[in-house]
C-alpha cells in the first residue's frame, strides 16, 4: 500500500534534518579527533627533546628517535589523510545540502501554487514569488503583515483553528478560504499546512509549511455547472427538480403551520409549435426568454393582485417562491399566501394579461394566449409531483374548454385524467389483440331504395362490453393511434367489399366510405399509402371513396388542393364531410377534384322542425348539383326526412332509419334483402 504524501514529506523531512546532523557531527569529531593528534604529537615531541636517563652519545638512543620520529611522521601521514577524507565526506555532503537548497529555491520560485513558512505568531518566514503573481503582494507586503492579515474575516478564524490544530497534532489539514487579491477582490484559495519540527528530543512544532493554490476559477465553474443542474439553460429559471424541491420544502412548511397556503399555478402557451413553425425554433427560444422575463417580473415587489374581502377592494400582496420552465413552452409558478381558489385565479388572469401584451420578436410583433391550470394545497398530497400534476391537469382542461382560460383543479378532473390513461392503454392493447372492428352503415339510393355502398366505421369490442366511439376516437387522434387504426380500418373494409361483390354481383358496383382524420391528411406519405392498400386489398381505386371534413379542407385550402390532387389521381372518388358546419369559401370549393358533398346529420335531424335547415339542406342540394357533385345526407332517422330529402333530389342517404351500424355479417344479411327486393320490384 503506497504511503500517503504527507508521510513521504515528514519522512523527507526527517531524511534531510538527519544529514545536517551527520555533517554537524562529522565536523564536531574531525576537530576533537585533531585536538586530540596535536595533544599527543605535542607531548611526543616534548619527550623526545626532555634529556633522559640515556645519553644521547649511546647509539641506541639514536635509533630510538629514528623510530619514534619514524612513527609520528606516520601518524602525521595517516592524520593527513583521514582528515582529508573526512573534508572530502563533507565537501560532500555540503553539496547535497547546496543541492538540495538550490531545488528547493528553483521549486517554490517558479511553482504555481504559494508557499510560504510561518511561525507561531504567524509571521511568514519565507513567501514563494508566485505570491506577488496570484495575489499581487511583493515580498515587502508580505513581511509587513502576518499570514492571517489578508484572510476574510468570515474565514480567518477557521483558519487560526485549523493552524493551531496542526501545532498540536502535528498534523495539517486541507482547507479552503478567501484570502484578499492586492487589487481589493477575493480569490479561493485551497490550503494544505505541514509542520516542521525542532531538532531538540520533544520535537515540538515550531513553524508551518503552507501551501496554497488558487482555486477560484475552479470553484465559478463548480458554481456554474451546480446552478445548470436546477436552473433552465435558455431562460435560466429554475427547471423541474429547483422547483420540485422548493414546493416539496413549501409542503413540509404547510404541514408543520396549518395557517401557511400555497397554490401552484401551471402555464402552457396556447398554438406555441405555430410560431416554431412560421418563424423558426430560435425566434421561438427568444419568445420563451421574453416570456420568463415578463412572467418574473409580475412577482415583483411593487406588484399586487386586488382580491375581493367581505364586500370591500383590498391589495393583496402575493409573493412567487419560484417561476420555472419545466420545458418546452411549459412554466410553472409557487404563489405562497394563497387562501382562496380566487386568490390565484386573479394571479392567473394577471400573467395572462401580461403575457397577451405584444411581444417583439425578430423585427416582428407577437401575440400570444396562455392557459393556465391552479392546484391549490387544500388536499393532502404526498409527493411535490402530484400537485404539480393536477396543475397540468387543470391546464388541459382549461384548454379543451377552449384555451386562454384559467382553470382550478377539482378531484373529478384527476378521475378523468386516469380513465383517459387506462383508455389510452387498453386501446394500444386493443390493436394488438384485434379488439377494433369494422362496422358498416348502409349507404341508400333514394331513387332506386337499393343499397349503393357502406360506410366503414371502427367500434371498439373491449373485454369488458363495447366502447362509444365518441370515447375512443379523440384518444386515438390525440395520441396518433388513429393512424395504425384507420389503415387497418381501410384494408379490411376493402377486402370485404371485394368479398361481397364477388358474392352478390352489384351493378353498378358497391362502393365503401371512411373518414380521413386530420392526422391522416397531414401525412405526405397518404396517397402512396392508400395506393398499396387498395392493390393488396385488390380493388378498384373507383369503388373506394374517401371523406376528409369541410374545416380540414378549407382550412389551408393550397395543401388540401395538393393532397387531394394526389389522392384523385389514384382514381378514388372524393367527398367532403360534414359539409355546412365549418366555412367554405365557394370560390375554391370548384377547384377541389371531390365528387360529393356530405350533408351533415344536424341539418338533416331537424329539416322538418326548422325551416332554416330545410333551408340550408336545399341550399346545399342545389349547390352540388349546379357543381356537377352528388348530395349524401347523413342521419336520417325518420320516414319524414326520407320524403323531404327525396323532394329536394337528394342522391343518397344513410343513418339509421335504414341501419345503425352493424358488423359485417349483418351487413351483407341487409345488402341481400335489398338486392333481392329490389330484383323483385322490377318483376
Amino acid at each position: 500500500m503506497n504511503d500517503s504524501p504527507q508521510k513521504t514529506s515528514r519522512r523527507n523531512r526527517k531524511r534531510a534534518s538527519l544529514v545536517v546532523r551527520q555533517v554537524e557531527r562529522r565536523e564536531w569529531w574531525l576537530w576533537a579527533f585533531a585536538i586530540v593528534v596535536t595533544v599527543f604529537l605535542t607531548a611526543a615531541i616534548v619527550f623526545l627533546v626532555l634529556p633522559g636517563e640515556h645519553s644521547e652519545s649511546s647509539p641506541s638512543y639514536w635509533a630510538n628517535l629514528r623510530e619514534w620520529v619514524r612513527g609520528l611522521a606516520a601518524l602525521v601521514l595517516l592524520f593527513d589523510i583521514y582528515t582529508m577524507y573526512q573534508h572530502l565526506q563533507l565537501q560532500r555532503m555540503r553539496r547535497r545540502l547546496a543541492e538540495r537548497d538550490e531545488l528547493f529555491q528553483l521549486i517554490t520560485e517558479n511553482a504555481a501554487d504559494m508557499i510560504a513558512v510561518v511561525n507561531h505568531d504567524g509571521q511568514r518566514v519565507y513567501s514563494s514569488p508566485a505570491y506577488q503573481r496570484v495575489l499581487g503582494y511583493s515580498a515587502e507586503d508580505l513581511d509587513s503583515a502576518t499570514a492571517f492579515d489578508q484572510i476574510h474575516p468570515a474565514d480567518r478564524d477557521r483558519v487560526k483553528e485549523a493552524a493551531e490544530k496542526a501545532y498540536r497534532t502535528g498534523r495539517g489539514q486541507k482547507l479552503e478560504y478567501r484570502m484578499r487579491h492586492k487589487d481589493g477582490s477575493w480569490r479561493v484559495l485551497e490550503s494544505t499546512a505541514n509542520t516542521i519540527r525542532n531538532n531538540n528530543n520533544d520535537g515540538e512544532a515550531e513553524r508551518l509549511v503552507i501551501v496554497n493554490r488558487d482555486i477560484t476559477d475552479r470553484k465559478r465553474a463548480e458554481e456554474t455547472l451546480a446552478h445548470r443542474a436546477i436552473h433552465d439553460g435558455l431562460t435560466d429559471l429554475p427547471n423541474r427538480d429547483l422547483f420540485l424541491d422548493r414546493l416539496q420544502h413549501a409542503m413540509l412548511r404547510a404541514r408543520r403551520h396549518s395557517d401557511y397556503k400555497f397554490a401552484v399555478l401551471f402555464v402552457d402557451i396556447d398554438e406555441f409549435k405555430v410560431v416554431n413553425d412560421s418563424l423558426g425554433h430560435s425566434a421561438g427560444d427568444e419568445l420563451l426568454v421574453e416570456i420568463a422575463k415578463r412572467m418574473s417580473a409580475s412577482f415583483r415587489d411593487t406588484d399586487t393582485v386586488a382580491r375581493l374581502q367581505t364586500g370591500t377592494e383590498a391589495d393583496l400582496r402575493l409573493e412567487a417562491l419560484s417561476v420555472a420552465r419545466l420545458g418546452g413552452d411549459e412554466f410553472t409558478v409557487l404563489l405562497e399566501d394563497v387562501f382562496r381558489a380566487s386568490d390565484a385565479i386573479r394571479v392567473g388572469q394577471r400573467i395572462q394579461e401580461r403575457l397577451a401584451i405584444p411581444f417583439e420578436i425578430k423585427g416582428r410583433q407577437i401575440v400570444i394566449k396562455s392557459s393556465i391550470g391552479v392546484a391549490l394545497n387544500e388536499t393532502s398530497y404526498n409527493m411535490p409531483e402530484e400537485l404539480v400534476r393536477d396543475a397540468e391537469i387543470a391546464m388541459y382542461r382549461a384548454k379543451q374548454s377552449g384555451k386562454a382560460r384559467c382553470e382550478v383543479f377539482d378531484p373529478a378532473m384527476h378521475s378523468t385524467a386516469v380513465r383517459r390513461l387506462k383508455l389510452e392503454t387498453d386501446l394500444r392493447l386493443g390493436l394488438e389483440r384485434g379488439e377494433l372492428l369494422v362496422y358498416y352503415q348502409p349507404i341508400v339510393s333514394l331513387r332506386s331504395g337499393k343499397i349503393t355502398g357502406f360506410e366503414a366505421l371502427s367500434r371498439w369490442k373491449h373485454p369488458e362490453g363495447m366502447i362509444s366511439p365518441a370515447d375512443f376516437i379523440p384518444v386515438a387522434d390525440e395520441t396518433g393511434l388513429i393512424l395504425p387504426l384507420n389503415r387497418a380500418l381501410l384494408r379490411e373494409a376493402c377486402e370485404q367489399l371485394c368479398s361481397w361483390q364477388s358474392q352478390v354481383g352489384c351493378e353498378p358496383p358497391l362502393t365503401i366510405s371512411m373518414n380521413i382524420t386530420p392526422k391522416q391528411f397531414a401525412q405526405p406519405q397518404l396517397a402512396q399509402e392508400v395506393d398499396a392498400i387498395l392493390h393488396q386489398a385488390g380493388i378498384s381505386p373507383g369503388n373506394v371513396s374517401l371523406e376528409i371534413v369541410e374545416t380540414i379542407a378549407m382550412g389551408e385550402p393550397d395543401h388540401a388542393l395538393a393532397v387531394l390532387s394526389e389522392l384523385k389521381a389514384l382514381g378514388v372518388l372524393l367527398s367532403i364531410d360534414d359539409f355546412g358546419t365549418g366555412y367554405s369559401s365557394l370560390s375554391r370549393l370548384p377547384r377541389f377534384p371531390i365528387d360529393a358533398l356530405k350533408i351533415d346529420r344536424t341539418f338533416v335531424s331537424n329539416m322538418n322542425a326548422d325551416r332554416d335547415n330545410h333551408e340550408i339542406v336545399r341550399l346545399i342540394i342545389m349547390l352540388a348539383h349546379s357543381l356537377g357533385l352528388s348530395t349524401v345526407a347523413e342521419g336520417a332517422e325518420t320516414q319524414d326526412q326520407v320524403a323531404a330529402l327525396t323532394r329536394l333530389g337528394c342522391d343518397l342517404v344513410q343513418g339509421y332509419f335504414y341501419s345503425p351500424p352493424v358488423d359485417a355479417k349483418a351487413a351483407f344479411d341487409l345488402l341481400l334483402r335489398s338486392h333481392k327486393a329490389s330484383a323483385a320490384s322490377k318483376l
